[in-house]
Order: structure tokens, then sequence, then C-alpha cells
């Protein structure tokens, strides 16, 4: 009996195990991972970045060997203190880094391996690879870096860095240790740039030693490169608007009408790009990322959003030529300002009566309050010819992100009936109380990106292409929305006066001492007011000062904005950076150097200081003149020489 009851137990258990394993190898249908197989060692191999060039063919970014030492903290054998001090003396890393590291990479998988110290040089890596024999547990893996061939553009440029545990967890293609690109073309073109990684599989016994590739390779596959790319940027014009930006802040948009390509993307102060490679990365990064003064990081030409001043009085212009409330020819009369209620709104002294061409080249504010006062007066409520007016303006792409392939931006603000309903309440605001939209103030916010576009869109007489940065991809074409035009809602017709009224700001107006010879450009000089909060007091500082242009007059090659933050009036700094871009991107070289030397000379860093220094703001929010030293103006003058002619 007991010798059939041990039969029948083994017959059943056997029975059990057959059937289990007729189970697993014919109904079960779950798939065989791999990549979750302990016994499998993965190794990837890391493709080459993409290349970026400027418009013209030239190398801005390329790569360089880096290298990785890896760590498997369960295959780690242990060390003796000297072999621990050995090693960290190599690694260039103290003891308690070591230990820290190496705890780092445990927390994170004993099985799987990570980065313990990344980004080796060629000649740390030559020193360390004669001795990792000696230190089971680590190895060296190759990677590429970037290799900035310029100083320029980091704004621009972008940079990469290590992928962290949030983008793990959103995109399962990157493991711990990746490179991501972080800012710039380097993230919105990452999926191109970074290429596919190539992966070895290698078998590893019950000793979990490397017995060879597992399936003799055939499951292995090769990295693939990146794709090269090919931006819009003239790096030229570039080089030429970060110079004329030095001891300055502010931002710099230069577009091409025809294509909406954008040729200068300059943002102030900013940084050379090659700060963000190697092992002193992280060191630099936090030093850019805590100055909340200068905000090095922070791009001003795509995100900083100002009071667009008065380049924004050539939109009310075409919003009341369409709404058929004035004509060109129609005059009225300034008396240093405009008078609402018992309130007035100051101008400066010109002749008087003015009108369209005179009111845009003598940037009248009256005229401008009389037109805006037509357009929104003329329906039945200020509500609904507000919304008539917001949608105009939007229709420029201010307002709005443009849906470009820029990785940062902010979408300004151009008010609707609703801003202020929810301010004042329904039905219970006027047009008197919006009067500051018709200069550029009140609600109305714009970046230099959307001002430059609105530039673009006056240039093309009434459409602009989307702004972009990418100008060619590697055995690929650029998406059809960079390639189609949008159209505003003012009729061709109504542009011509408006823009010989920007014609004539050169010729007779705000910016006639800034005119370019052999170039007829059209502009408009503004000035906006500048406030901020000291010691919880809001405190008026000294006025932005801003510039809008393109050129030349007809068939314009290049729209440009220009904000220089506590500059003053328009023609003061921004008007002269733009006319000099205006012409080194037109001719190749400039000639007015009277207007280049005033730029270089002359430093904004000392208004800057004043809020966190306790002096004055100056007279009647006028900045003062304060020269860099003479050893510094012979740097900047050869700074420019090297510049080459385009």
């Amino acid at each position: 009996m007991r010798k059939l009851l041990l039969l029948t137990t083994v017959i059943l258990v056997g029975l059990v195990f057959i059937a289990r394993l007729f189970y697993l190898q014919v109904y079960d249908n779950a798939v065989y991972n791999i990549f979750e197989d302990n016994a499998i060692r993965k190794e990837y191999n890391y493709p080459k970045r993409g290349y970026v060039y400027d418009r013209n063919g030239e190398l801005l970014v390329a790569n360089q060997p880096s290298y990785d030492v890896m760590v498997i903290p369960r295959e780690v054998a242990p060390l003796d203190s000297l072999d621990i001090e050995e090693f960290c003396s190599l690694l260039k890393i103290t003891r308690e880094d070591y230990d820290k590291k190496l705890e780092r990479a445990t927390h994170y998988s004993p099985r799987l391996p990570s980065p313990f110290v990344p980004q080796l040089s060629k000649r740390d890596y030559a020193v360390l690879q004669e001795k990792m024999r000696k230190y089971e547990g680590f190895y060296i893996q190759k990677r590429s870096l970037r290799s900035y061939q310029t100083t320029i553009g980091a704004n621009v440029l972008g940079d990469i860095s290590e992928v962290n545990r949030s983008i793990i967890s959103k995109h399962p293609y990157y493991k711990l240790g990746d490179l991501i690109g972080n800012q710039g073309v380097e993230k919105t073109y990452e999926d191109i740039l970074r290429g596919v990684k190539g992966i070895k599989f290698i078998q590893k016994d019950r000793f979990n030693k490397n017995i060879g590739p597992f399936k003799s390779g055939v499951l292995d596959t090769l990295p693939q490169p990146g794709k090269d790319i090919t931006i819009t940027i003239d790096s030229n014009l570039q080089a030429y608007g970060e110079l004329l930006m030095k001891h300055k802040r502010g931002g710099i948009i230069a577009i091409e009408p025809g294509t909406g390509e954008i040729l200068a993307m300059i943002s102030a102060p900013s940084y050379n790009p090659n700060l963000l490679v190697g092992r002193d990365r992280s060191k630099n990064f936090s030093q850019l990322y805590r100055d909340s003064i200068a905000k090095p990081l922070f791009d001003r030409g795509l995100q900083a959003m100002y009071p667009p001043g008065s380049p924004f009085k050539t939109l009310n212009a075409l919003v009341a030529l369409q709404e058929g409330v004035v004509t060109p020819e129609e005059r009225f009369s300034c008396a240093m300002g405009y008078r609402y209620g018992n309130r007035k709104m100051a101008c400066h002294a010109h002749r008087s009566p003015v009108n369209l061409n005179a009111g845009v080249a003598q940037s009248c504010n009256a005229y401008f309050a009389n037109v805006y006062r037509r357009v929104i007066d003329k329906y039945d409520t200020p509500a609904e010819g507000m919304d008539v007016w917001s949608n105009h303006i939007k229709s420029f792409g201010l307002g709005d992100y443009l849906n470009n392939d820029l990785s940062v931006g902010q979408p300004g603000k151009i008010p609707s009936a609703q801003t202020y309903d929810k301010g004042y309440g329904k039905n219970r605001w006027a047009t008197t109380y919006t009067i500051s939209n018709s200069i550029g103030q009140g609600e109305v916010l714009a970046t230099p990106i959307q001002l430059a576009n609105m530039a673009a869109a006056i240039g093309n007489r009434g459409y602009y292409y989307t702004p972009h940065i990418v100008k060619n991809i590697e055995g690929d074409t650029i998406p059809e929305k960079y390639t189609t035009p949008k159209y505003t809602t003012i009729d061709k017709r109504h542009f011509e006066p408006v823009v010989q009224g920007m014609f004539d700001v050169y010729n007779e107006g705000t910016a006639s001492t800034l005119r370019v010879p052999g170039i007829d450009i059209c502009g408009k000089t503004g000035t906006a007011e500048n406030f901020t909060i000291i010691d919880s007091v809001k405190t008026q500082l000294t006025d932005h000062s801003i510039f809008v242009a393109f050129a030349p007059k007809d068939n314009p090659k290049i729209a440009i904005a220009v904000f220089v933050e506590n500059g003053y009036f328009g023609s003061r700094f921004a008007g002269r950076i733009a006319s000099l871009m205006i012409e080194q991107y037109l001719k190749g070289e400039t000639t007015r150097k009277d207007m280049e030397n005033f730029v270089l000379k002359y430093s904004l860093e000392h208004e800057y200081a004043k809020p966190y220094s306790g002096e004055p703001f100056g007279i009647n929010r006028q900045s003062t003149l304060d020269p860099v030293s003479e050893e510094e103006y012979q740097n900047l003058l050869k700074l420019r020489a090297k510049i080459p002619k385009s």
C-alpha cells in the first residue's frame, strides 16, 4: 500500500510538471521579453548625434567623444581601501562621492547598469582604461558629447543634459544616464538629432559572468545616426547682434518676410554654449540658473512680454482703415496730447494737425487715440467694438504662441471684451477705460518675435509665414505649416499708406538720424514705460527702447524687432541696433560707424544696478549714458573686426 501511494505521488507530481511545461510552451500567450531577462546583459551603443549647420552651411554643432564609467552594483567585487583610493584618484572624485554614487546606483537597480562617473575626457579615459580590469562591476561606455563650434547662439542651439526619472517614465526609450536635448534646437529636434541606439545582448552564466553574445548576436542591432539639420540662422548676423547687445539686456528677432525663416534670435545677456558641455556642466548650469538678476537662461526674444509701445500704432492705423472709420488724408489736432474727460494722454512736440502719414512718422499719440476710439465706438457697445478690434490685432500673430518650432515662448496679451468685463464688470466700462491700447500700453503685451512677425506681415502687405528655425532636415522636408502663408484680416490696399508712414519715420520722422545709405528702410520707434516692484512699491524705472523695421520697402528681405531694456527712447539704442543689423545683413558690412561706435561704447549695466544700489532712476525716466572702459571698448572693436562680411 505504501509503495502504491509513493508511486502515485511521484506520477502525479510528474504529471503536474509536464502539464505546466506544456502550458507554458504551447498555451501561454505571454511574450518572452529579453529586456526583462536578468541572465542577459544589455550593452547600448550610442549613435552619432546629428550635426547642426547655419543657413550658409557653416558648422555650428558637432560631436566629440566622451566616456562614461558605468556600474552594475551586484557585480562590484569587494575592494580594499588602497584600491578604492586609487580608483577615486583616477576618476577625480572623493571617497565620499564613491560611496554616494554606488549607493545611488544600487537604489536604482543592483542588476542594471547605471552611470557612475559620466563624461570622462580622452586623457582621463586613456589613463583609466589600462586599470579597469582591476575593478569588477565597472566598465567604460563610449558616447558622444556636443562640441559647439561657436561661442554664440546659446539660446538658439540649446544643450543636452542627462535624463531624469520623470523623463524616463514618460519616454521609455531613455535609460538612466542617457542624454536629451534640454533647450533650443537640441530640444525641439531631439527625435531627429538623437538617432536610434544600437544594442548588444550578452549571455551570462549562473555565476553572473559574461560568456558571449546571446544567440550568436542575431538580436543585436546597430546604432542609427541622427540626421543633420540646417537652421535658418545667419551666424554672422547672430554674432553681430550679440556684440551690439553687450552690456545691455533685451531681445532681438530678425525674420525673412518671404519665408518666415528666423535670421537672428538674440537674447542678452547670453553665455558661451560650451559652458554646458562636459563634467563642469552641472556647476556652470547652476551658476547660470541662480543668476536671478541678469537671467541669462531666460530667452528675452521669445519669453519676455513687454508693452509694445508706439510700433503697435501701425496696427491701430490698419484696423481703422479696414473698419472704414478714417481715411489716410483725414487730420487730427494734437495740442501736446489727447484729452478725454479730465485726463490727458501726453504727446511730444510736433506739427499739427496730422494725417495718417504724419501720425505714423511723428508717432502722434493724439492721432491714434482718435482713430482707436472711432473703431471701438463704431459698434453698438464697447464690448462688441473691443472684440472686433481684438480679432484684427490677433490676425497678425499677437496674443498667440505662433505655433512655431521654438522650445520656449509666451503668448503675449491682446485684451478682449472679456478682459474688461472681468476687471470692471459687464457693461460697466467705456472706450476711454482702454485708451492706452491705442499707443501700445495698457493691457497690451507682446514678445519681440511677435513684433518682428508683425513687421514682416506689414512688409508683405497682409500675410506672414509662421516664424521657424529649421531650414532643412537631412533626407526629409520641413512641415507644410511653415511654407503656407497666413493672411491677416486687413485688405492689401490698406497697407500702402501705413508702409509709407513707416518709410517717412526714417525720412522725416523719429528715426531720421538713423538713415542708412542705399537702403530704403521702413521702421517705427517705440518707448515703453517700465515698472517694477521695489520694497512692495510699484516703481517706475527708465523706459524701454523699442524699434521695429523691415527693408527694403518693396519685397523686403529682413524684418526686425529690437527691445533694449531701460534704453530710453526708441532711436537711442534699439533704432541704431536695428539699422545696423539691417545694413549688415543686406550689404554684408556697415557704413554707419558713428552709430556702431555709439552702441558699442555705451553700457546700460548701471541702469540695471539702480534698483539694487539705491541710486536714483534718472530724470523723467531718461537713462544716463555710461561709457565702458577704454580697454573693454577696444576689445569690442576687436570682436567686431572678427565678424566676416556676409
